[in-house]
Formats: C-alpha cells, sequence, structure tokens
C-alpha cells in the first residue's frame, strides 16, 4: 500500500510521523512524506522519502510570533496574520496533493490536519491524525481567534477544490468523517480523554537515533556519579547559553551533583568549563537517560516521554508554547517532579527543585510510573498496525 504522511514544525512535531514511517516502510508499504526545509535530513536519516513542505523553520517562528501579536491586538494584526496564513496553507496545499495522490491513506501531523483533510476528502481517501498531545485540549484553551484564523484558510482551500465552507474547526471535521484519531502518548497522563476505536493511546512514537556523541557521552557518565540531565529544545536558541550553563553549574555544585547539557549544535568553545559538567551538541534520549539521576527540559512530548520511559523523575521548565504547560501539569499530577515556568528561574529556585525531584519518594514513584508506560517497538507496531487496517478499510470501500 502507499501511505502520505504530511508533518510540520520543529523535531518534536516530526519525529512521531517519521517513526511510524519508518515502521510502514519496513512492512514494505510505499512511503512518501512532506516536512519543513529543515527536517529533511532528520526523515532521510531514518531511510524515508521525503520532500520540502512549507517554509523553513525561521519564517514558521515569526508566523507564530505574528499570531501571538494578534492574539494581543486582534484589529491591528488579524488580516495581516490571516492573508499570510493563508498564502502558507496554499503552497502546502499544492505541495500535499502532489504527495498524497496515488496514496491509500494520508496521515497527518498536529498541524497539518486542516489542510490534509480537504486532500483526503477531494482523493476519496482515508485521513488518519496523529497527535502527540490531547489536541481536544489545547484546540479548546485557544479562543476564537485560533478557529477564525484556520476556518478562513480552510475554506479558501476547499472553495479552491470545489468544496463548499466547513461548518466547524478542523478537529470537529475529523470527529464528523469518522478519521481514525492515533494518541502517540500513553493513557497515564490524561486518563479524562476519550480513547474509543477512533482514538486509539498508543504511547510516544520515537526514532531513537543513534548519535555520533553517544560513546564519548555514556564514557563521560560511566566515569562518575549519574549525572542530571539538561535539555532545552527550542527554548535553546533564547537563552544565554553562558549564563545558563554557568547557572546550572553552580546549582549542581552546591548540591554535589554532575550535570549533562544538551545545548544543540553550535561553538561553544566561549563557555567556561567546568570539571563536574558536559555540553553536549547531540543526545540519544533513549540511550542516555537510563543512566541519568534526573531529567531537566522544557516539556517536549518526545522528551518528557523519554524521561518517564527511562524511569527517572523530571523537572520541566516551560514556556507559554503549544503543549509544555501540559506536560508539566501531568508530571505533577502523577507526583514524578516538579515544574516551573522557564522564566522564574533562579540558582536558588533550581537547586530547590532538584532536591525536591530527587527525592527517594519521587524517585520510587517515577520508577513505578516507568511500568506503564508503553514501549518504543509497541508504540511503533502499534500505530502502523492501526495505519494499515484504516487504509485496507478505506481500499475495500472504494472499491466495493
Amino acid at each position: 500500500m502507499k501511505f502520505a504522511l504530511a508533518g510540520y514544525g520543529g523535531r518534536g512535531d516530526i519525529e512521531p510521523c517519521a517513526a511510524v514511517g519508518r515502521e510502514l516502510l519496513r512492512r514494505g508499504h510505499e512511503v512518501r512524506m512532506a516536512v519543513p526545509p529543515s527536517m529533511l535530513g532528520l526523515v532521510e536519516s531514518a531511510g524515508l522519502a521525503a520532500v520540502a513542505y512549507g517554509p523553513g523553520t525561521q519564517e514558521q517562528i515569526n508566523t507564530a510570533t505574528d499570531f501571538l501579536l494578534a492574539v494581543q491586538n486582534p484589529i491591528g494584526k488579524l488580516r495581516e496574520v490571516m492573508d499570510h496564513v493563508g498564502q502558507i496553507w496554499a503552497e502546502k496545499g499544492a505541495t500535499l496533493m502532489s504527495l498524497a495522490k496515488g496514496a491509500d491513506l494520508l496521515l497527518a501531523g498536529m498541524s497539518e490536519q486542516g489542510p490534509a483533510a480537504n486532500i483526503a476528502e477531494y482523493y476519496g481517501i482515508p485521513l488518519a491524525a496523529l497527535h502527540f498531545f490531547p489536541a481536544q485540549v489545547l484546540i479548546s484553551s485557544s479562543g476564537w481567534l485560533y478557529s477564525d484564523i484556520t476556518k478562513e484558510v480552510a475554506d479558501a482551500q476547499r472553495r479552491a477544490l470545489g468544496f463548499p465552507n466547513t461548518t466547524g474547526p478542523s478537529p470537529q471535521q475529523l470527529v464528523d468523517g469518522g478519521s481514525l484519531e492515533i494518541q502517540a502518548y500513553d493513557e497515564i497522563y490524561f486518563p479524562e480523554v476519550a480513547a474509543d476505536g477512533r482514538r486509539p493511546f498508543v504511547g510516544a512514537l520515537t526514532l531513537e537515533l543513534p548519535t555520533d556523541a553517544d560513546d564519548e557521552v555514556l564514557s563521560w557518565i560511566a566515569g562518575g556519579t549519574p549525572p542530571i540531565y539538561f535539555g532545552f529544545g527550542s527554548i535553546v536558541r533564547v537563552i544565554p547559553p553562558a549564563d545558563t550553563v554557568a547557572m546550572i553549574s553552580a546549582a549542581c555544585a552546591q548540591l554535589g551533583e554532575r550535570a549533562l547539557i544538551f545545548l544543540g549544535a553550535g561553538d561553544f568553545t566561549h563557555i567556561p568549563h567546568f570539571d563536574h559538567v558536559k555540553i553536549v551538541g547531540a543526545v540519544n534520549h533513549a540511550a542516555v537517560f537510563p543512566a541519568c539521576r534526573a531529567v531537566v527540559h522544557h516539556g517536549g512530548a518526545g522528551t518528557t516521554a523519554a524521561g518517564l520511559r527511562a524511569g527517572i523523575p523530571a523537572l520541566i521548565l516551560f514556556a507559554d508554547w503549544m503543549d509544555m504547560r501540559l506536560w508539566a501539569d501531568a508530571v505533577r499530577r502523577l507526583k514524578v517532579g516538579s515544574a516551573r515556568h522557564f522564566s522564574a528561574i533562579t540558582q536558588e529556585s533550581l537547586v530547590a527543585d532538584l532536591r525536591s525531584i530527587l527525592t527517594p519518594q519521587c524517585v520510587t514513584r517515577a520508577r513505578q510510573v516507568a511500568t506503564q508506560m508503553t514501549k518504543s517497538a509497541e508504540s511503533v507496531a502499534s500505530a502502523a498496525d492501526l495505519l494499515e487496517d484504516a487504509a485496507r478499510r478505506g481500499r475495500m470501500a472504494r472499491f466495493r
């Protein structure tokens, strides 16, 4: 069978789609994927054929900033934001139309389900959605502005395809159309989210790709006490690395702990060196986290799942972006760690928070929760099974 996959955003947005795409490819299916230009390397390293889709990462960040400004000043910015989003949807739509032609199923990541729903309807093929956090929770809290922007651009796309306007937001289209909505996280986080036949939980979908730094990092870890891991995902682009490393170093020195700090690709030669601190530009969560004492991170879905799968406590230092606060709340609710807004961090608060998550009670609870997490291989296998079944049913319906 042929599967078309569309994802947009950073690594946390793309990796779940790529992980299930790799599994479908391994099973002998034809898989084609559309991702942002900056994510082509990641997807191709997993063995998948990919095409560039939408603007680059920096333009995406600028669009998100404009959206936030529209929320604060809706009269002055709303039309400008709508025009820009509409242009991006039109460009993405052209790519996705080509990608999905001849496919048996179209799988869409979190942000792509609106345009994907219209294109799947045009070709008469099943649409499946991939949610790495409960989309209905975020949509319900994002207010009228988000719905109005997406509905207007979705309706423009539908008119171009010869369809009538929508009667509701994209998530409602999925429900009304009977689409499969894969929940790529574990039920333990959000037991209140309905899980019927169309919203099955499969657990986090990750590639677990090795990095060139794995052996060096694991060797450093083995040379002393297990460290605390620090990594801040996309937030790292807006924080001063030297100041952050200095604060982490001082806090860990006060506690007698070692620190493994992920800062992404870049030149860190100007950052002071500390004997109890190691800075890395790449990290394989699946290989490294089980050797750490705890994980401190920004609240990404993949990093949260990797830490809990490893059975170690978490401290989430979240920003006001997408799902980060949801994961922070889930970690606190599960009693496997703590959380604080990133803007409120001080050396004193970091010391106090680290002490709280390194207590025997929190460590024990993290180990207990790890036994309830779905293993990575089981997650990708379950997701692939669901997609194969949906594609087969779609084929049967078309050829009756």
